[in-house]
């Protein structure tokens, strides 16, 4: 078997697919000129979204710069070029995908008046570019230094390492600061428009919509495509090293292809939400099912061809299932035509007090059913393969990974074209139109954020199953003091950045309601929805890239020392 030439095949596929994704971005911004206020609504969200990113990424690549020096220092040449890679190519992606999403929210609004049908399909499309570059991006430089570092005779695929330390670095600053973005302006705009102004959602005489709509595109756009981006990354390399370690050239090939036509799959499953029904939620189902159909043949394939076992397949099909489930039950828990939604509601009328409690009981009760389908997963690789079964459970889970992207893009563009109509003053029948459809993209948004958790479970696992391999450790002694230490440390730092998040979120959101207060002159749903917000948005989904940073570092120190000896 021909290595070169296989995993040739990962990145033409990618280029591919960047093309493909090109031509829908262009088709989508042809012909935008318009007037009025929709359009100067839209080209200041625009603007201050790119302030922000601009700021930001700055702030990151001047960071980025001296930590890659001191890698340099201690780790090598190398592990400081894959850093440095993976946290530009973490960056662009995000900035990439949030300029596509910010031209789109605008299309979306306008073609809110020429029916649901249509309004959907512009905001879909521009989802399905963004999760297709996004994902391809992941692909092509992973794939893309490996056949880099072969033609130089490094075979070894543990400098990769670094690439998955950038991007998760990179991923940590755009999830933490867009969150914290989002939730402080979403937060003053609640409490000052809506509880002490009586103002609506949206409504153009609230300084802080604005910026609330800015939040959606850094934080739900650029947070999460970082987020999950840096996750796909970190899998692929923890793949690709126990892959190599322990069948060689096909433990290398088998995830880059299965990954390669999951990319396909979700491309041609894209084209499965184009018909025209008036039930969206079916729409984007039918599109998800499609993609998981195409990449479990598509594995099975492959599966026979490099091993001429099935064993890969099986286990690449219980990540693939293991995404439905998760999508499935997340669809309950939040969808408003569902019992535990509907409970909340029911809870919020005897006053604030008992609509958080309802909202957390809820909240907690959700992660019983999505820990034992992980459980399962893992056990059922670990079954067929060994560790190496676990990193490809991980594999099986990121396979369609472009189109919960995709999912995920589509809730922050229609939620930003909703506000659109509303702070433009549209047709009523437009507002009904984006009204029905953010109502969609509020549950595509839920799940893509379990989807966005699930993805750094399985990454870290399989991260740590690669640890355990470099290494050489068969058993880990708890009784061991240091190891004790190391849990405790652990433990600690997880409620050390919540904290420290959600006070960010507090004074950020304490200066803008000073602000918002000079220039405009209670309700129990929007209290909890406040507290609640942070705390899904801002600190939850920090800790997964935190903890696959702690993972990549890790991995970076085991394999130099253990290369050392």
């Amino acid at each position: 078997m021909d290595l070169n030439m296989i995993v040739l095949v990962a990145p033409t596929l990618s280029i591919l697919i960047q093309i493909f994704s090109a031509i829908v971005a262009y088709r989508i911004f042809h012909g935008r000129g318009d007037s009025g206020k929709m359009l100067e609504f839209s080209n200041l969200i625009k603007e201050c979204t790119v302030t922000y990113l601009n700021r930001q990424f700055f702030t990151v690549s001047v960071f980025s710069v001296i930590l890659a020096v001191i890698i340099d220092l201690a780790f090598g040449f190398f592990t400081a070029l894959t850093f440095s890679v993976g946290s530009i190519f973490s960056a662009f992606s995000a900035y990439i995908g949030t300029i596509i999403a910010v031209n789109t929210n605008f299309r979306t609004a306008r073609n809110a008046r020429r029916g649901i049908n249509k309004a959907f399909q512009t905001a879909f499309q521009g989802g399905t570019a963004i999760g297709l570059i996004l994902t391809g991006f992941g692909i092509l430089v992973v794939s893309g230094l490996y056949i880099l570092f072969s033609s130089m005779r490094y075979n070894d695929p543990s400098m990769l390492v670094g690439l998955g330390f950038g991007a998760s670095l990179v991923g940590l600053f755009a999830r933490v600061g867009g969150g914290i973005y989002t939730k402080a302006a979403d937060i003053s705009a609640d409490l000052v428009g809506k509880v002490e102004a009586g103002l609506a959602e949206d409504d153009p005489r609230n300084p802080a919509a604005i910026a609330d709509q800015v939040g959606d595109n850094v934080g739900d756009i650029a947070g999460t495509g970082s987020d999950v981006f840096q996750s796909y990354v970190c899998t692929l390399v923890a793949a690709i090293i126990l892959g190599a370690s322990i069948y060689g050239s096909s433990g290398i090939a088998y995830p880059l292809l299965v990954l390669g036509s999951g990319l396909i799959s979700s491309m041609v499953g894209s084209f499965f939400t184009r018909v025209k029904s008036k039930n969206i939620r079916r729409l984007i189902n039918v599109g998800m099912y499609v993609s998981a159909a195409l990449t479990a043949l598509a594995s099975a394939m492959i599966s026979w061809i490099i091993f001429n076992s099935l064993n890969a397949f099986y286990i690449i099909l219980t990540g693939i299932i293991a995404v439905v489930l998760l999508a499935y039950v997340t669809e309950y828990y939040t969808s408003p035509e569902k019992k535990p939604v509907k409970s909340i509601v029911k809870a919020s009328e005897t006053g604030t007090a008992i609509n958080i409690l309802s909202g957390l009981t809820v909240g907690l009760e959700s992660t019983a059913i999505p820990t034992i389908i992980f459980l399962a997963t893992i056990l059922l690789a670990y079954h067929f393969e060994g560790l190496y079964g676990i990193t490809l459970a991980a594999v099986g889970f990121l396979s369609i990974n472009a189109t919960l992207i995709s999912m995920a893009s589509y809730g922050p563009i229609v939620d930003n074209a909703n506000g659109l109509i509303t702070m433009s003053g549209a047709d009523p029948e437009s507002r009904r139109t984006m009204d029905s459809l953010d109502a969609v993209g509020n549950v595509t948004k839920a799940i893509c954020k379990v989807y966005a958790v699930g993805t750094s479970v399985l990454a870290q696992v399989a991260l740590f199953s690669a640890y355990l391999n470099a290494t050489n450790l068969k058993t880990l002694d708890i009784s061991n003091p240091l190891t004790i230490a190391g849990m405790l440390t652990g433990g600690m730092l997880t409620f050390l950045l919540c904290s420290l998040i959600i006070r960010a979120v507090s004074r950020a959101a304490y200066t803008m309601i000073k602000e918002i207060r000079k220039h405009i002159v209670h309700a129990a749903t929007v209290i909890g929805d406040t507290i609640g917000d942070p705390l899904k948005d801002a600190a939850g989904p920090s800790l997964d890239i935190f903890i696959n940073l702690i993972g990549m570092t890790a991995l970076i120190y085991a394999t130099h020392i253990f290369a050392a000896k």
